[in-house]
Order: structure tokens, then sequence, then C-alpha cells
């Protein structure tokens, strides 16, 4: 499905650089580094990093180390990291669009994102913002810009408010109420658009667009000159078409899935979902009492996602690894898509 409609342009924010240092292990501190070769050689059987085939200097060994450490996933042409841990916290990131989906505890790769899209108030998916917003101020960024349901505005303004009041700082935050219909150009490229889902309090989803322009039907047989000569003329010849690229639910029941109104979320690019139950342990009315996904539910929407992958998330503390794994292996069986778990945070059974 190809979407049209008219998007004043605007100037692409301007993102500063990421110069996150990353502190080195008293291991690697003791390290008596006489050659390139000596630091490396000496790390190989720790346990601590994985070989590497060359020698590096000392800082570009110290980001590799922290690019290992994390869990993230590749999907489509995006790096998707984060975590998102049912009742704990959800923080995921997409640097490409240099945003956050919710952001619970706000770990320190989310403070270099300029965008934060809030899908509720429960504190394990808005509990880190203010966090946020006081520490891109404290390291000279520009201030974010923060989209959130309409009906909770007010009470973030609020917060804020008091924060101000009690640690006597400044909190620059561009907050923006963005409901169900409406859109929101983030660059010249990109746009988001809420979407509604079914949570215990108000809530919603949010699905990111590229935009491209199409030279219109009726202007495809004409020649360059021709084509140009409207252009100038001030006829509008192209149409805005937007490609779904990343849906992000939050938390939800399935009933989106099931929703019409929601199926660019079910054919973009990728799906972000959650899946806090997972097995027989907990039943389907359970999750749908609380406002949550059973992975039961996903196998039986299977037919209506169209996504190319699906990105699961929000899984009960109480799985391990392990457990995870055997739910994706069951839902891959039923879906084309490529299906992945979001694991930082969880831990081996036989850890």
């Amino acid at each position: 499905m190809q979407v049209s409609l008219t998007i004043s342009p605007s100037k692409a924010p301007f993102i500063l650089p990421s110069h996150q240092p990353i502190t080195p292990t008293p291991r690697i501190q003791r390290v008596s580094i006489q050659s390139h070769v000596g630091p490396v050689n000496s790390l190989k059987g720790s346990g601590y990093l994985p070989p590497i085939n060359r020698a590096i200097e000392e800082d570009e060994y110290r980001i590799a180390r922290s690019q290992v450490a994390r869990k993230g996933v590749d999907l489509e042409g995006y790096a998707i990291e984060g975590i998102s841990i049912g009742g704990q916290e959800t923080c995921v990131i997409i640097p490409e669009f240099k945003c956050a989906f919710d952001i619970g505890r706000c770990p320190s790769r989310a403070v270099q994102q300029n965008f934060v899209f809030i899908t509720h108030a429960h504190l394990d998916h808005i509990g880190g913002l203010p966090m946020y917003v006081a520490s891109r101020g404290l390291y000279s960024l520009k201030p974010p810009t923060v989209f959130v349901p309409p009906c909770i505005k007010e009470d973030v303004e609020k917060l804020f408010d008091i924060h101000r009041t009690m640690g006597q700082v400044e909190l620059n935050i561009d907050l923006v109420p963005l409901d169900v219909g409406e859109t929101y150009e983030m660059r010249n490229n990109l746009v988001v658009r809420p979407f509604r889902t079914k949570h215990v309090i108000p809530s919603q989803g949010y699905v990111i667009y590229s935009v491209r322009k199409k030279l219109k039907k009726q202007y495809i047989h004409l020649k360059g000159k021709q084509i140009e000569k409207l252009k100038k003329s001030g006829v509008e010849i192209t149409d805005i078409i937007l490609s779904p690229e990343v849906a992000f639910t939050g938390d939800t029941t399935s009933d989106y899935m099931a929703d019409p109104r929601n199926a660019d979320a079910l054919r973009a690019k990728i799906l972000i979902t959650e899946a806090t139950f997972l097995d027989e342990g907990f039943s389907i009315e359970h999750a749908r009492e609380h406002g949550h996904t059973h992975l039961f539910e996903i196998i039986e929407n299977a037919q209506w996602i169209r996504n190319k992958a699906v990105l699961l998330t929000h899984f009960s503390s109480r799985y391990h690894t392990e457990d995870i794994r055997a739910a994706v292996s069951k839902l891959q069986s039923k879906l084309s898509a490529k299906v992945v778990p979001l694991t930082e945070g969880f831990k081996s059974m036989y850890a």
C-alpha cells in the first residue's frame, strides 16, 4: 500500500557526533603496552575478549570491546540495540534514526539519540526520561524531541517542573503530543505516525516511514524538458510515497493485530513487538488481563504479519535465554519473517 501526502520541507536536525568515553576495566589498565601486539595477546586467553585478528590502538580496542558486550541485532539494514525486560525497563534504540523507543532507566547509549517515543506512562517505559533530558544538557547536546500520547502531556510537563524546582536546573525539552492519525516530520526523508494499541492505561505504538518522491502517472510520458517546464511553472509533478520501515508497539494486547487501521505496523520492514508471556505457565487470559501479549496469540495471528523481520521484546524476567530461544523457534515455524529476540539483560539457566 502506498500513501500520498504533502509534507512541508524542513531542515534535517543537526546531529552531533557521539563521543562517549568507555572506561576500561582494571584488568586492562594493568596491562603494560609495549607494542600493538602485547595487550591483545595477553587478553586472548583471559575470557574477557574474543580473539582479535590484528593489533589495534588502545582507544579503538576499548570501543570494539564495548560493542562486543552489547547484544544488539542487525535487521533489514538497521542496527537495533537496547534492553526490554517486562516490569523492569524498556529502551529500544535505532541509531540510524537517532531515536529511542521508551526510556525506562536511560541507558547511557540512549543519551545520544535526538528523538524519544513514549508509548505509555508506566515507569519501566518512562522513568528514565528526566535523566535523559538532564544528561543531554550536561553534554551540551541540543534539547531532545520527545513524543508522548496527548493525554499525558500535561502530567509530563508537571514532572519536569518538579525536577527543575528540586534540582534547580534547566531541563530543556521539545515535548510533542502526537495523536493517532497525526504525522510528524523527523527530517526531510523520515516521518512518524502513532497507531492504536491496547494496554491497561492509555498507550500507542509508532511507525517510522521513509519518504521518497515519485513522478505522478500523468507525467510519466513527458520528456525531460517538458517536465522541467511544468516544475518551473509551479505544478506539483511528484507524489510523496511513504514506506513503513519500523513499527514499535510498546506494551499491548494482541488486539492491535486485528485492527485494519494498523496495517502499516504489520507490513513495516521490522515489527518490534512485545511477547511478555511465552509458555503454558501463563494463560492468554492472564496476558490480556494485564494488557500484554502471549506468544500463542502472535502465533494465532501469524496470517496478518507481513513484516520482513519481527523483533520480540519485553519478556517476563522469570524467563531464561533458553526459554526465549525455544519460544522463538515455535514462532519462526509459523512465520516467513525472520524472528529475533532482544535478550540483553536475560541470563542462561546454566549461568
